[in-house]
């Protein structure tokens, strides 16, 4: 045997019966830096007479060497398995799998439900123009919520026609979207991301919105509270009552609040309602003007519409005290639903 490969072949020995880690032993050995690679590199270097004879020297030291780290890797794993106790007979950890947020949980339930009244999933821009978010809505340029201290505005070229961009306040962008899109009888639910400037135990800067639209001939008040009734009894439960209380919109007319009771103090008043019931949303019957804008005949059809906040609403279903738990990621809160 070639003295240089005598010389290698000693060496890695003493390596591998002084190894800890084979592989790690393997890479000292035949790694890119290894000393068994540095001797093959130099077989170049050799007398063409002498070459294969050298070659031949390399195969069956490189055998040897493997043949040891094989044996030495498989007595280190023996010595590991005889000081720890395994079972193999114990049940295998379970994989953790996740699942949907509550607030998703809570869309597919609402689609489910006004899915069995013939309302169908519509989706509308949650960046849209100033247009659609307010004007159409029968909203002058003056309103309130066309502040900047209520709204969100989007810096962006203004549209001759649809004016500034805006992160929507409320679904009901998508009202005259869907009247342009077909034609009456409509029955439309938008559910979307909403963006207003307010956050407190009811209210977040971003929060979810489902929408309702029908639109059809002779469409009347009591059509939607029944609606509503048969939503709350689906999603609340019998025990859950609901109200409507006048109010004022501009997009209806005439107006509504709708409210639930709560569950917190099953309305007898707490820190979340205050006085026993809770807002669930604004509702009415379309204005005529909206009608205009969406291109459809107010002489001839009507209809209403309704938006309510998602998280608000689950919060009145789970008695929950304070709805910016949703968005805090404590998977403690998460892990209960």
């Amino acid at each position: 045997m070639d003295p240089k490969i005598k010389e290698v072949l000693d060496k890695s020995i003493s390596l591998v019966e002084s190894s800890q880690d084979p592989d790690k032993t393997y890479l000292e050995i035949f790694g890119k830096s290894g000393i068994f690679t540095a001797l093959t590199a130099e077989i170049k270097n050799i007398e063409p007479a002498n070459r294969a004879a050298f070659g031949r020297g390399l195969n069956s030291a490189k055998s040897q060497i493997e043949e040891l780290l094989k044996k030495k890797k498989l007595s280190t794993f023996n010595s590991q398995l005889s000081t720890e106790f395994i079972d193999i007979t114990a049940p295998g950890k379970k994989q953790k799998v996740g699942h949907l947020h509550l607030v998703s949980q809570a869309i597919k339930e609402i689609v489910a439900i006004f899915t069995k009244i013939g309302f169908s999933l519509q989706s509308y821009p949650e960046v849209d123009w100033d247009w659609y978010a307010f004007d159409s809505l029968n909203m002058p340029k003056n309103h309130p919520a066309r502040d900047d201290f209520e709204t969100f505005f989007v810096k962006s070229e203004k549209n001759p026609r649809y004016g500034q961009q805006v992160l929507t306040p409320h679904t009901s962008n998508g009202q005259v979207r869907e009247m342009e899109r077909v034609k009456p009888p409509i029955r439309m639910l938008n559910i979307a991301r909403c963006y207003r400037r307010q956050i407190d135990i009811s209210h977040t800067p971003m929060f979810h919105q489902f929408e309702g639209l029908y639109i059809d001939k002779n469409v009347s008040i009591p059509q939607l509270k029944g609606t509503f009734d048969f939503f709350t009894t689906n999603f609340f439960g019998p025990k859950r009552t609901t109200r409507l209380r006048p109010h004022h919109f501009r997009f209806t007319e005439p107006s509504f609040e709708v409210d639930v009771t709560c569950g917190v103090c099953q309305g007898r008043g707490c820190r979340l309602c205050k006085s026993g019931w809770l807002e669930l949303g604004g509702a009415g019957m379309v204005h005529p003007n909206v009608l205009k804008a969406g291109g459809i005949d107010p002489n001839k059809y009507c209809g209403f519409a309704f938006g309510w906040g998602i998280e608000r609403t689950i919060a009145m279903k789970t008695e929950l005290p304070d709805i910016r738990l949703f968005y805090q990621n404590d998977l403690r809160f998460l892990e209960q639903f």
